[in-house]
């Protein structure tokens, strides 16, 4: 397999943090083998990490760290961006009207929102990148979540967001998601798991966008069974979603 061979740079940061996470501590050679790049590519994959507070160095290796399991927005938009725009195309291509609704802090979404006409809508979200955004916009009703704020990760979650999120009924809600499998939605944090959950709850419609790549990794926790969601937009070609399509009829790649 030639180094790098489906694994974009965000999804060997994500496989890496997990294996460290479920093992404890892991060695460059031990990283290398398991995603067949080299040692090399590993040690420069710790050294980015280690600065966006996803793990520690250590002589050889790495060490899991607590709340280091996803890596911040800022560096999840600029990667695979071009993937992230064509999934925000297909949903802007099947729109769905509200007068309310929640959006996530997934870059995707966050693509998505900045392409959107919120004009006289309130929005929700638990993003702080987005609210700054949206906040510079004119006639747009904005309530961002209170909550803890983890490190690097941009967005707020934990027991306050959650209880905030409760008071709203929304018409719809769009979110992103770190794994897309056939039996459902999943994601690497306990705490974005049970928001989503929430907003989900609390939403009439659901729409779920999502890059193709999601269908290449996974992640720890379901959020939902697929057909929970009213739309699932993505840019996916049609090799990797037909399977799934033949079970559920919510999926657009187009």
């Amino acid at each position: 397999m030639a180094e790098g061979t489906n694994l974009f740079v965000l999804e060997r940061y994500n496989s890496i943090a997990e294996h460290i996470k479920n093992k404890g501590r892991a060695t460059v050679e031990e990283l290398a083998a398991i995603l067949y790049v080299s040692p090399a590519t590993i040690r420069r994959d710790l050294a980015t990490m280690q600065k966006l507070g996803m793990i520690k160095r250590t002589h050889g290796g790495a060490i899991h760290i607590e709340n280091g399991e996803e890596v911040s927005i800022f560096v999840r938009m600029d990667m695979d961006g071009q993937e992230k725009e064509s999934a925000a195309r297909v949903a802007l291509s099947h729109p769905v009207e509200f007068g309310s609704v929640f959006i996530d802090n997934s870059s995707t979404c966050f693509a998505l929102a900045e392409r959107m006409d919120l004009s006289y809508k309130t929005v929700v979200t638990n993003g702080l990148q987005l609210a700054s955004v949206l906040a510079n916009r004119k006639n747009v009703n904005l309530f961002l979540l209170g909550g803890n704020l983890r490190y690097n990760g941009g967005a707020t979650n934990g027991g306050l967001a959650l209880s905030m999120l409760s008071t709203f009924r929304f018409d719809a809600m769009f979110c992103g998601a770190a794994s897309v499998l056939p039996d459902g939605s999943y994601e690497r944090s306990l705490e974005t798991m049970e928001l989503k959950r929430m907003a989900m709850q609390r939403s009439d419609k659901k729409i779920l966008v999502v890059g193709g790549s999601k269908f290449h990794t996974k992640a720890l926790y379901r959020v939902a069974p697929l057909e929970d969601f009213d739309m699932i937009c993505t840019d996916s070609q049609d090799s990797v979603v037909e399977e799934m399509k033949k079970n559920h009829n919510n999926i657009f790649n187009s």
